[in-house]
């Protein structure tokens, strides 16, 4: 079995029923910043946001992929903790992935490299979780789509590849790849359905 020392959600019950309204509001909501507030002390390289959204929506049927972006210890630790808590295993290929944590460094792989799920089964695509910390520049990006009134300006740390890539996915509709942004204890969802006009 695997260790380690550092915990998952107190009450986990009432906590991954919190978290998982919240993560279901940012994507409601999209470009909102939804606010994870649950005592946790998450592994090194994972915001409070990710690692709340993991012990939440991972567990035995569900595959991670891992970013390049974590260093080796980093990987270790987190692959225990995650292990320990949800019962998730890992692969190496993106496009077997059910989700995929992205470290603060700009996305190694395409969007397009996911699992963008198939005509019958759309919903059967990559969930990416992009870590960003909360000192980097942040773009001016303005979306519109369904849960968004009008069109909304948001300030995000994505990179100008991301926006150019997003569009495409967002072409893809009904199949495509859905988003969560993690800054700190901070949530903001991107579903597909979005779209970046700037």
């Amino acid at each position: 079995m695997e260790v380690t020392q550092f915990p998952g959600l107190n009450d986990q019950v009432y906590d991954a029923q919190e978290i998982f309204r919240i993560l279901l509001n940012a994507l409601s909501y999209p470009g909102t910043y939804q606010e994870i507030c649950i005592p946790l002390t998450p592994p090194p390289g994972l915001t409070l946001a990710c690692a709340a959204a993991c012990l939440t929506l991972l567990d035995l049927e569900t595959s991670v992929w891992l970013s390049s972006g974590f260093k080796a210890d980093e990987k270790t630790e987190l692959e225990s903790w995650l292990r320990f808590h949800t019962g998730c295993h890992f692969t190496s290929n993106p496009e077997r992935a059910d989700f995929a944590i992205i470290q603060t460094n700009d996305h190694p792989e395409p969007l397009s490299r996911f699992r963008l799920g198939t005509a019958e089964s759309p919903e059967k695509s990559t969930t990416l979780f992009i870590q960003r910390i909360a000192k980097e520049q942040k773009k001016l990006i303005c979306i519109n789509g369904p849960g968004i009134s009008e069109e909304r300006e948001i300030k995000l740390p994505l990179s100008l590849k991301f926006v150019q890539e997003w569009r495409e996915n967002h072409a893809s509709y009904p199949l495509g790849i859905d988003v969560f942004v993690f800054v700190e204890n901070t949530a903001i969802g991107l579903p597909r359905t979005t779209y970046f006009n700037s």
